[in-house]
């Protein structure tokens, strides 16, 4: 199922001011692939997310979505292809009502009614926020947001998902049920975040972005436990593995 395929070749792109966000990525996602993209603040992730979903275009290297590759022509099937959710669900929700924002996107694929309320309804009751559809989007939660968000994303059938943050500003329950929520998912993820706990339970692999090139590229538990790795690129390894900091002891000896 090459559809679901992700491919960066020497990715370069340098903003108008003449900062280098990417300075050569490349890497290949295959189908059903969970991929944790983490770095500190400036890495490069969220400028990487936005040549994945064909926000940005690149400078020189390349993106292939399946058997697509990136261009202003085929922007349209890459955005059919790869379902972007933003770091601030306010991006993603402007419509008067929860039932409306979901279903945007299906009606501007110019579906029948009954095609995009099939839609909208299977997308709310997965992210289970179907009792909330007619409610404005401002008086939701911050995880109500975050669920609708997805759901926004998940009314236009994408093979691929790639989420910027998708953990800030839950609370530990929101958070809990996002987690569970996206481990349910069998489509092709792309995560960035900052919360390596997530990543290290959600994400069998991971990329480690430094600088605006892959400083490493392997198994998150290998990777994520690796302070050679991890120190250079301004990262620490998730709280779940640290040794306790009252009694000391490490991992495997509580």
């Amino acid at each position: 199922m090459s559809h679901h395929i992700v491919e960066a070749t020497d990715l370069r792109y340098r903003y108008p001011g003449g900062t280098e966000a990417l300075a050569g990525v490349s890497f290949r996602i295959t189908h059903g692939e969970s991929v944790a993209l983490v770095g500190a603040n400036g890495a490069g992730k969220s400028t990487l997310l936005a040549h994945l979903s064909g926000c940005l275009l690149p400078a020189s290297g390349r993106v292939v979505i399946g058997d697509t590759v990136l261009t202003r022509k085929t922007l349209p099937l890459i955005r059919r292809a790869v379902g972007m959710v933003f770091q601030d669900p306010d991006d993603q929700l402007f419509m008067p009502t929860v039932f409306a924002d979901v279903a945007f996107g299906p009606m501007n694929l110019h579906l029948p009614d009954d095609q995009v309320r099939s839609r909208v309804e299977r997308a709310l009751a997965t992210v289970g926020m179907s009792h909330v559809a007619d409610r404005p989007p401002y008086r939701l939660s911050g995880g109500e947001k975050r669920a609708v968000s997805i759901a926004t994303v998940l009314a236009m059938d994408p093979d691929i998902l790639v989420m910027d943050e998708p953990s800030s500003n839950l609370d530990p329950r929101a958070r809990r049920r996002l987690i569970g929520l996206l481990a349910s998912f069998e489509h092709t993820r792309i995560i960035a975040t900052h919360d390596l706990d997530m990543a290290l339970e959600l994400c069998g692999r991971t990329i480690v972005l430094h600088e605006g090139k892959v400083a490493a590229d392997g198994p998150t538990a290998d990777l994520l436990r690796d302070e050679k790795i991890l120190e250079p690129c301004g990262l620490e390894k998730p709280l779940s593995i640290q040794g306790c900091p009252v009694c000391g002891k490490k991992e495997g000896n509580r």
